[in-house]
Order: structure tokens, then C-alpha cells, then sequence
């Protein structure tokens, strides 16, 4: 096994850029509006690199027991000023890697959500409200959450900042927990991540952290990942991407009995009540038509799946959407490979009997890379026939109208839905024609989405300790975690530690005494609270 050569970028390997370890051609960026390979060449590591991650990141795991937690806090807030202070740089780079616009987009949306992220980790990290710590004085028995051990976070195509393996939601949760994190880039933007990484080094530095707290491979072939998760020094996955991958790697995890958490594919019901459409016909298609038409449809909040009763409003409602969809140019598409799924999306949902209203066709080859906007429609007992098959995930500007006879098959279909990350009604507001219906529905789609709105599209995902972007499976691979909102999301990363009779001198700081005794405290928002459930006797398990 032989270096790459020289001009081929090096992997970041315990603390050194070093040549990759690789059998396999390097690979080039694809800029999605010309269709042309972009400068600089990236490796496909081969094992040799994966194993010297793993055995980095183990070591590193040891040295981050004794790391302060300020001291995270410190690299993360550092990390987060580079990113903001060169966010003219790394918005440019990101623009010819993905085809999403510099402004408002990438400048003015994500880098600073993604900076956000990552001061909003720093604090989680300096205070510790996201361990839990729970101390009951009467019995000496103490608990919290605990960095779990060396996490693997693999970054999506789609957002090559907010969800960038190595600087993402996922990874600032990671380290805020106090994990060393190996970061696997998407191959449709290695420019942009290695930028990243070079800023994320020297904030290492600074901070003092053990070399491979932060690791980055560019690519390896999927058997070396199944094989790097099934490895026991891993402890944790973070995943975002599609349903194939997410799944094996999902499968590779439970075979070795450690977590992972994934998002991995969500059609989004939206749920339109006809008083809806008869008190502000215009204002749902608008905002149905920005939702999904938004950067291409490319999110994974997109609308894909829109619920309707039969009737001259929704008729009239889905003409002015059809009108909409064929007037506006389609957008670019981050890869050929997202054209060619989303091609081959529409196709199976045609192939089972859905008409196409506009839009459709086969995967192209031109340039920029795009597909035609695209809008289905299927009656709800159709739908019904063959539920699985009409809930395919078409990622991208498509969307799929299910129109059902009434409330009741409202009802049957949205029980017939897999676990999605957001789920939506609209209905009327003023007259309270829908409440009925409302009452009906809720329930069902409440109990398979992760987010529920009321009259609001779901692109769009506020960073908030409130929000939750997760779901049941398969939109997730667990229904009990977000993978936005801090402090929650950086328990994703944790193992609940309990001490039960352990002396002051031997406890962590969090779990030293504080308070009065004779009572169970929890630390919330940053000040000692007596916890809800008094202390009890101990018992017999």
C-alpha cells in the first residue's frame, strides 16, 4: 500500500496532515453548474488510515477524561470565530462545490446558523446543564450523562456547513460531551470541509486539546466503514444522508450493540383541511411553493407528501401549484447522483400509477444539473393500495398530492405513514370550520412525526433548546433524540453514569456536593433545584 501522490490533499490524522494510505484513484469536487471536475484532487484512505484514526481517537478519549470542560468551550467558541471571520472564503468554495447561492444562502444563513452551533455547544459544554447531573443526598447516590467515547460523524451533501461532519450540529454536540470525533466529509464538497478543517486545527491548538480529538478522512469504501463501526473503539455514530447508507450503517451499529443516530429519509405529510383552502387559498399555495421549490427542494424537511380532500378548492388549489411549478426554472441540484435518485424516485411513484401534473422525466446530462419541477397526484384509495411505494422519498423539487374522499381517508392514510421528521396541518383559523377534523387527524400524525407544525410549511429548522429534529424510523434511527436544539442533541453522545456511595475526593466536579442534605437536586439552568421525585429507601431489584 503506497502514499498518494503528492498533489492529492492529505487526510488529518492525529494531529498531522499526512499522505492517505489509499489503493484506489483519487477523486475531484464537481462544480453542479458546469458540470466540470473543480482544482484539486482528494484520496479514498484505505484501512491503514481508518485504523490510525481509531487508534488516535481511543488515545485521544483517554486525555479528554482529564480536559476541562472550559477548556471545549474555549476551542468551540475559537472554532466558531475563524469560521465567522473567513466566512467570505468558505462561502465561495461552497458555492462551486454545491451550486447553492452565496447570498442569501450559504453567507447569510448557514455559516452563521453553523456558528451559532457551535457557540451554543460551548456553553452547554462550560455550564454542563446538558449532563443532568442529579445528586439525592440522602442516600449518596449520584448521577449524570458522560462522553461516551469516540464518535464517528459522517456529513451529508446538502448542507456543507450546518451538518459539515466537522463542523455540523453532530460534531458540536460530540465534542461538547467531551468525545473525540473522527469526521468522514461528503465527497461533493472536500474543498470546503478541508477549509474547515484547517480552521478547526488551529483552534485546536490554541486550546491545547490532545492531538486527535478531531480526526478527517475525505472517503473510504463502504465495507472499511461497516468495518470501522462494528470496530469496539468506536462508541457512537452521527449520520445524515440517505436511507440505503444510513440503514447498513445502522445495522453495523446494533450488531455491535452501540447507538446510532441517523436521519435518513422523511416525506413530510402536510395535511390541508378544506376551511384552509377556503379562508386563504393564495397563501398556502404560496408558501407550499416556497417550501418546496426552495434550493431545489434539497432538504430534508421538504414537503413531499400533501393530503387533500376532494373538491373544487383543492382543484382549484392544485391548478395554481401546477401553474407555479411549471412557470418557475428549475434550480441546480447538488450531484448528478441526487438527479439520478430523484429521477429514479419519480419514476417508481409513476411506475405505480401516480399521473404526473408537470414536470417528470428521466435523469439528463446537461448542465447545470437539474430536473424539471415536478408535482404527482394519486387519489387516496390508490395510495392506500400500495402505501410504501407512494411514500419514496423524491429528493429534490417534486412533491406528491394525494387526494382523498374525506376526513376519514384522511384518517387511514396518515395512519398508514412510516415515521417522518415533521408533520403538518392547515386549517381554517378564523371560523373554526376544521376543528372537527383537526381533533380527528392530530392524533394520528401526531404519533409518526418527530416535529408537528399548524399552518406552516416545515423547511426550516430553528436552533432552539425547544426544537426536535428527529422522528420514528425511518426518518430517524431513534425516536428519542433531536439532532438540533442544545442542550438535548449533545446527549446523543453520553453514557448515564451513576455513583452510589462514592467519597467527595473521588466524584466528578458536577456530582460534589452543593446543597442541603436530605434531598434529590438536578442542575437547571445553571442554579440547584430540588428535583420533582423525592428520594426514596433503597430496595430490592
Amino acid at each position: 500500500m503506497n502514499p498518494t501522490p503528492p498533489h492529492v490533499y492529505p487526510v488529518w490524522l492525529d494531529g498531522q496532515w499526512r499522505a492517505a494510505q489509499s489503493s484506489s484513484p483519487p477523486f475531484q469536487a464537481i462544480n453542479p453548474r458546469t458540470d466540470e471536475a473543480l482544482p484539486g484532487s482528494f484520496p479514498v484512505s484505505a484501512w491503514q488510515d481508518l485504523e490510525l484514526a481509531l487508534a488516535s481517537a481511543a488515545r485521544a478519549f483517554e486525555e479528554l477524561r482529564n480536559v476541562p470542560r472550559e477548556q471545549l468551550a474555549r476551542f468551540l467558541t475559537d472554532y466558531a470565530d475563524r469560521i465567522e471571520h473567513d466566512a467570505e472564503t468558505l462561502a465561495s468554495t461552497a458555492t462551486l462545490e454545491t451550486g447553492l447561492p452565496v447570498a442569501p444562502r450559504l453567507r447569510e444563513v448557514e455559516i452563521p446558523r453553523t456558528v451559532n452551533q457551535l457557540r451554543q455547544a460551548a456553553g452547554a459544554a462550560a455550564d454542563g446543564n446538558w449532563a443532568l447531573p442529579t445528586i439525592d443526598t440522602a442516600n449518596n447516590i449520584r448521577s449524570c450523562h458522560a462522553a461516551i467515547g469516540p464518535v464517528v460523524v459522517f456529513g451529508p451533501n446538502n448542507f456543507p456547513f450546518a451538518y459539515n461532519a466537522i463542523a455540523g450540529g453532530d460534531f458540536a454536540s460530540a465534542i461538547a460531551a467531551g468525545n473525540p470525533v473522527i469526521a468522514k466529509s461528503h465527497p461533493a464538497h472536500p474543498t470546503t470541509t478541508r477549509l474547515l478543517a484547517e480552521r478547526c486545527a488551529a483552534a485546536m491548538a490554541a486550546a491545547g486539546l490532545p492531538a486527535a480529538t478531531v480526526q478527517l478522512l475525505y472517503h473510504f469504501a463502504s465495507a472499511d466503514g461497516l468495518r470501522m463501526m462494528a470496530d469496539p473503539r468506536v462508541a457512537s455514530l452521527g449520520f445524515t444522508g440517505s436511507r440505503h447508507a444510513g440503514v447498513a450503517l445502522k445495522a453495523a451499529c446494533d450488531a455491535a450493540g452501540k447507538p446510532s443516530y441517523l436521519e435518513m429519509s422523511s416525506v413530510n405529510p402536510v395535511v390541508i383541511l378544506p376551511g384552509a383552502l377556503a379562508e386563504r387559498l393564495d397563501d398556502v399555495v404560496e408558501k407550499f411553493c416556497t417550501s418546496c421549490l426552495m434550493a431545489t427542494g434539497q432538504f430534508c424537511t421538504n414537503p413531499g407528501l400533501v393530503i387533500l380532500t376532494e373538491g373544487e378548492r383543492t382543484e382549484q388549489f392544485i391548478q395554481r401549484v401546477q401553474e407555479r411549478f411549471s412557470a418557475a426554472p428549475p434550480g441546480v441540484l447538488l450531484t448528478a447522483g441526487v438527479r439520478e435518485s430523484l429521477a429514479a424516485g419519480v419514476a417508481k411513484v409513476v411506475g405505480a400509477g401516480a399521473r404526473v401534473m408537470t414536470g417528470g422525466g428521466a435523469a439528463g446530462s446537461n448542465a447545470p444539473v437539474s430536473f424539471p419541477n415536478t408535482l404527482l397526484r394519486i387519489s387516496g384509495s390508490e395510495f392506500l393500495e400500495n402505501p410504501a411505494t407512494f411514500q419514496t422519498e423524491m429528493f429534490g423539487n417534486a412533491s406528491l398530492f394525494v387526494i382523498a374522499r374525506d376526513t376519514k381517508q384522511i384518517v387511514e392514510i396518515v395512519r398508514s405513514l412510516e415515521g417522518n421528521l415533521t408533520g403538518t396541518i392547515f386549517s381554517a383559523q378564523s371560523s373554526g370550520v376544521d376543528e372537527v377534523d383537526y381533533a380527528r387527524v392530530a392524533p394520528h400524525l401526531r404519533q409518526r412525526v418527530g416535529r408537528f407544525n399548524d399552518d406552516k410549511m416545515p423547511t426550516g429548522v430553528i436552533v432552539t433548546a425547544a426544537m426536535n429534529h428527529g422522528g420514528p424510523y425511518p426518518a430517524t434511527g431513534h425516536p428519542g433524540f433531536t439532532a438540533v436544539g442544545f442542550p438535548a442533541c449533545v446527549r446523543r453522545f453520553s453514557m448515564l453514569q451513576c455513583y452510589d456511595g462514592v467519597r467527595q475526593e473521588h466524584l466528578p466536579p458536577l456530582l460534589q456536593n452543593k446543597n442541603p442534605t436530605g434531598k434529590t437536586w438536578r442542575l437547571i439552568d445553571g442554579g440547584w433545584t430540588q428535583a420533582d421525585v423525592p428520594s426514596a429507601p433503597a430496595a430490592t431489584a
